[in-house]
């Protein structure tokens, strides 16, 4: 076991809109090393949010970010043979990439020509409060309503 926690390493800031957000976006979004055919998809996807709405693509996307970020979550705990789905709030750091992960994973499931139209298509769902990484977000927020009785189990 461990003795003390790893460091996190410093991420640096991208290139066009000097944003770490944007850089662990990236980060997830990014395939067997492939950073630069990651970071073309996204800022490709981001000019087609921006050609479709009308309105800045960096803005419509920090928008969608913050309309998939769940505020709380369920945690299995095992109490006397059984297993209670808790309902807890979510840490900060955590909230942004569940966030992440959800816009990723299901841009790719989308239909779409493009992985940069998936993710354009994706993001303009999401900032408008639709789509599946929205949908699941409320899936997560129903889950821990519905489990709210065992609240008195958290840790």
């Amino acid at each position: 076991m461990r003795k003390s926690q790893a460091k996190k390493l410093p991420l640096a800031p991208d290139g066009r809109f000097n944003d770490k957000l944007v850089t662990r976006f990236i980060n997830n979004l990014m395939w067997q090393g492939k950073k630069s055919t990651a970071i073309s998809i996204f800022y490709d996807a981001v000019d087609k949010v921006s050609k479709i709405s009308g309105e800045d693509g960096y803005e419509i996307w920090k928008r969608a970010l913050v309309n998939v970020t769940p505020a709380v979550e369920v945690r299995s705990r095992r109490i006397g043979g059984a297993t209670f789905q808790i309902p807890s709030e979510v840490r900060a750091d955590r909230k942004i990439s569940l966030s992440i992960k959800w816009l990723v994973r299901y841009s790719r499931e989308r239909n779409g020509r493009t992985m940069a139209d998936k993710l354009a298509n994706e993001i303009i769902a999401a900032s408008k409060g639709e789509g599946a990484a929205f949908k699941k977000k409320e899936d997560v927020h129903r889950m821990a309503e519905a489990n709210k009785a065992f609240s008195h189990f958290r840790i």
